[in-house]
C-alpha cells in the first residue's frame, strides 16, 4: 500500500469512526427525550448539578462505550486473524495492538470525566463544590466501579503499547473485559430487588454487552486490519453467536425491568405504553435490521470476497456499523430512562 493510499484509508476511518460517534449521540438524545430520560433542570431553589453536567456525563459515556468497541476490536483482530508465528506478533498485529493502546487511553480518559461528572450529577452539587465532598463521592458504589474502570483502563494502555507477543494480548484482552463488566454490576442495569431475578438481570446484562461489543468492535477490526475471505468468514461465525446471545439476553433483559415495574408480561403490557418499553422496541426493531444485513453479509458478500472483490464486505459494512452505533445510543438512552 503507498503511502498515498494509506493516509486516504486512514481519513476515511477517521471519518466512519466520527460518523459513528455522531450517529450514537443523536439517536441517544432523541431516545432520552422519546423516553422521558432527558436531564431536567433543577427545581426553583436547588442548586443541583446543573444541565450541562448532566449531558456531559451521557456524552462521556458513548465516548467511553465507542473507545471500548475500538479496544476490543482491535484484539479480537489481534486474537483471531492477523497471524502470529512463534507467539510473536507480526507488525500489522503490533500496530493494531498500538490502536488498542490508543483506544484504552481515550476510554481511561472519559471514565475520568465519567466518574467526576456522575458523581456530581449524584450528589447534586454544583461541579465545583465536588472537592468539598470527595469523602462522600468516594462512598458511592457507582464511582468507586468508575475508578476501577479508570485504573485498569490505564494499565491496559500502557500493556498495549508495548506488546509484541500473543500472550500479551491475551492478558489485555482479560483487562478490557473486566473493565468492561466493573461499571455494569452498579448501574442502572442492576435491579435494586436482591433476589434471584436481580442476580439474572444483571448477569444478563453483563453478557449482552460484552457480545455487543465483541460483534461491534469485530465488525469494525474486518473493515480495519484485513477484509480477507477469511477473515470475514471468521467474523461470521463470531457474529452469529453474539447475535444470538444478544437476542436472548436482551429479550430477559428487557423483561425483567418491564415486569419490575408493574408486574405481568412487561414485554406485552409496557412496550408501547411506557417510555423505557418504547425503547426497548427500538432497540429490538435496530437489531432486527442488524440480523438482517448479517444475513445479507453471508449470503451475498462471502461470495463476492470468494471472487477477489474486497470492496465487497466495506459496502454493507459501513452500514452495519452506522445501524450499530444507533443501537449504542439508544442503549445508553435506556439506561438513563426511568
Amino acid at each position: 500500500m503507498s503511502e498515498r493510499t494509506a493516509r486516504s484509508a486512514g481519513a476515511r476511518i477517521r471519518l466512519a469512526v466520527l460518523g459513528m460517534v455522531a450517529v450514537g449521540l443523536v439517536v441517544m438524545v432523541g431516545a432520552l427525550y422519546a423516553g422521558g430520560g432527558a436531564p431536567q433542570k433543577p427545581a426553583d431553589g436547588l442548586l443541583g448539578a446543573g444541565l450541562g453536567v448532566s449531558w456531559a456525563v451521557l456524552v462521556l459515556r458513548i465516548v467511553a462505550d465507542a473507545a471500548t468497541v475500538a479496544t476490543a476490536g482491535a484484539l479480537l483482530a489481534v486474537l483471531l486473524f492477523l497471524p502470529a508465528k512463534g507467539g510473536r506478533l507480526g507488525a500489522k498485529a503490533i500496530h493494531a495492538c498500538q490502536d488498542a493502546a490508543l483506544a484504552a487511553g481515550i476510554w481511561a480518559v472519559a471514565s475520568i470525566g465519567g466518574l467526576i461528572t456522575t458523581a456530581t450529577v449524584i450528589l447534586g452539587i454544583p461541579l465545583s463544590h465536588l472537592a468539598e465532598h470527595a469523602d462522600s463521592a468516594g462512598q458511592i458504589t457507582q464511582v468507586r466501579a468508575l475508578a476501577v474502570a479508570v485504573v485498569l483502563t490505564a494499565v491496559l494502555a500502557v500493556i498495549l503499547s508495548g506488546t509484541k507477543t500473543l500472550r500479551a494480548a491475551r492478558v489485555a484482552a482479560v483487562l478490557t473485559v473486566a473493565a468492561l463488566i466493573g461499571p455494569l454490576l452498579t448501574g442502572h442495569g442492576a435491579i435494586d430487588r436482591t433476589n434471584l431475578w436481580s442476580v439474572l438481570a444483571t448477569v444478563s446484562l453483563v453478557v449482552h454487552v460484552t457480545a455487543a461489543s465483541a460483534w461491534v468492535g469485530g465488525l469494525g477490526a474486518v473493515l480495519r486490519y484485513s477484509r480477507s475471505r477469511e477473515a470475514a468468514e471468521i467474523f461470521s461465525k463470531l457474529a452469529l453467536v453474539c447475535a444470538v446471545t444478544i437476542g436472548i439476553t436482551g429479550l430477559l433483559t428487557a423483561e425483567i425491568h418491564l415486569d419490575g415495574r408493574q408486574g405481568g408480561w412487561g414485554l406485552i403490557t409496557q412496550w408501547v405504553t411506557t417510555g423505557y418499553g418504547v425503547l426497548v422496541l427500538g432497540k429490538a426493531l435496530a437489531f432486527t435490521a442488524l440480523v438482517f444485513i448479517g444475513w445479507q453479509h453471508r449470503q451475498g458478500t462471502l461470495p463476492r470476497l470468494a471472487t477477489g472483490d474486497p470492496a465487497a464486505f466495506r459496502q454493507l459494512a459501513v452500514l452495519e456499523l452506522l445501524v450499530m452505533a444507533g443501537t449504542i445510543g439508544l442503549a445508553v438512552a435506556l439506561s438513563r430512562t426511568p
